[in-house]
């Protein structure tokens, strides 16, 4: 098992969650806990969270290593939800959070950093999205079906994740992809749809994914596809003559 690691750091960002219309931290001195086994939370001083509406729940958890975290339920507006914050107490050669308290990203409608949204997690200052433009050569087969030729690809390079190959949509076969109603989120490059394969003996699900609207930091995406080769063994990408594994 990996070594847990925390880095806690101040973000310099002013950032509010809000939950039914109403904002339950504001604060431009949180803190941001970021830690190896892939946990981004903020912690707000107490003094800048509403915290009226939080109640210490007798519910606790202890570790050796975190040592003991201390649960919140919210009651707002006639609704409660169980765990809706956590806070630590002091613990000798671990950060001091005695004084701050997080709230669970998801319990939260919205959350903000300055005037923009931000979904799913805090993003992690030392987590880099760099989307290239390049001039290798991408081409996608599905059993023996050619569905994507391109000299012209983005390839977007994500921290402790494997390169991955965007093609432009005039480059693929879109006649073989149908839309797919599933959907997801990145904090790095927003909102994902996905489309499914019908190409070869059986149609594969969700195994393309592209941005419609990517977020500003990522526009690159916009008009690309790439496709999930971790997700059928049939699905095969081949970059300048060799298989992406």
């Amino acid at each position: 098992m990996a070594k847990q690691i925390w880095k806690y750091e101040p973000s310099f960002r002013w950032v509010k969650a809000e939950k039914n219309d109403v904002i339950l931290a504001d604060s431009k001195e949180t803190y941001l806990l970021m830690e190896r086994l892939g946990e981004e939370d903020y912690y707000f001083p107490k003094d800048h969270v509403k915290m009226e509406y939080f109640k210490k729940s007798d519910y606790i958890e202890t570790s050796g290593y975190r040592g003991t975290k201390i649960f919140w339920d919210l009651d707002l507006k006639g609704q409660n939800i169980e765990k809706a914050a956590f806070s630590y107490e002091k613990k000798e050669g671990r950060p001091d959070l005695s004084d701050y308290i997080a709230l669970s990203w998801n319990s939260m409608d919205h959350w903000y950093e300055e005037e923009e949204e931000v979904f799913l997690h805090p993003r992690n200052p030392y987590h880099r999205v760099d989307t290239i433009k390049s001039s290798r050569h991408i081409e996608v087969f599905v059993d023996d079906t050619k569905i994507a030729d391109s000299h012209n690809p983005y390839i977007l390079f994500e921290t402790h994740i494997k390169p991955r190959y965007y093609i432009p949509d005039s480059d693929v076969k879109m006649d073989l992809l149908n839309s797919s109603d599933t959907k997801s989120v990145c904090p790095y490059k927003g909102f994902a749809s996905y489309y499914n394969i019908n190409a070869g003996s059986i149609p594969i699900e969700d195994a393309v994914w592209y941005y419609p609207d990517p977020l500003r930091e990522a526009p690159k995406l916009k008009g690309n596809v790439a496709f999930w080769n971790e997700k059928d063994k049939r699905i095969k990408i081949i970059v300048d003559g060799e298989e992406v594994k």
